[in-house]
């Protein structure tokens, strides 16, 4: 009967202050991460046609969007690269790396890499440069590149890229709070509107189905899923405390 009770202390006590720390109190930010390749024209056609709803009825408040510009390319064992679709899509990676990195504010460097995607969907990529008078940013991250900075981004991307579990099959592959969306990518808004747990909604979340089939039948197929980083706190405390008391009632 003692041990029974103290179990069932030991238990409680163990959820309030190992546990619950890790369902957060507070409304956070959902991260997006896109891991794709500059020439690609499937990742073009992503960014310019779907990921770019990011800016569509609030979205992006509540994403932490992050572009990896490395995707299918191999570090060579000299420390060059091979990129998929050529010279000129390792030198653009670079260049958005810079981009990324010289202008932190994601509308700024977004805007960039969607006009630079733009002009390879039109095949134009070799006019690149005008995107810069295009979107009013600075030529800066053309000097981080020429300085041999924007490989050093390159190889941090390789080596990010290279962590993937499960590792990408295509590009762009896309996450979201580091699940791996697989074929569903172009369905990110439901993703991203399901994983946020913050009270400020945005109009964009509010008229789409949260959940896809898939989604569901996972949930079902796996009762304990509906207890994990992303259960609301007051429904996790709600479960702690019952089993709680449910385990003092049997004493």
């Amino acid at each position: 009967m003692a041990s029974a009770r103290f179990f069932s202390y030991v238990l409680f006590f163990f959820f309030i202050f190992f546990i619950s720390p890790i369902f957060p109190c507070h409304a956070q930010n959902v991260t997006l991460s896109v891991y794709y390749e500059t020439l690609c024209p499937y990742c073009a056609d992503f960014i310019v046609n779907h990921l770019v709803k990011l800016f569509d009825e609030g979205l992006s408040s509540i994403v932490n969007l992050r572009l990896v510009p490395w995707g299918n390319s191999v570090m060579q064992p000299d420390g060059t690269f091979l990129c998929q679709h050529g010279p000129g899509e390792c030198l653009l990676n670079s260049v958005l790396a810079c981009t990324i990195i010289i202008y932190p504010d994601v509308k700024w460097h977004f805007s960039f890499i969607l006009c630079v995607e733009r002009l390879t969907l039109q095949n134009k990529s070799n006019e690149w440069v005008n995107c810069f008078d295009m979107t009013g940013l600075g030529t800066v991250p053309i000097d981080c590149y020429k300085s041999g900075y924007g490989n050093v981004l390159e190889k941090q991307y390789a080596a990010e890229t290279a962590q993937l579990n499960p590792p990408h099959k295509f590009v762009p592959w896309v996450l979201v709070n580091g699940q791996p969306l697989q074929e569903d990518f172009k369905n990110f808004v439901s993703y991203v509107c399901k994983a946020y747990r913050g009270e400020k909604v945005p109009e964009a979340c509010q008229s789409i189905p949260l959940m896809s089939n898939s989604l569901k039948k996972a949930t079902i197929n796996n009762p304990a899923s509906l207890l994990n980083a992303d259960t609301p706190y007051s429904i996790t405390l709600l479960l702690i405390y019952g089993i709680h008391f449910w385990l003092l009632s049997l004493l």
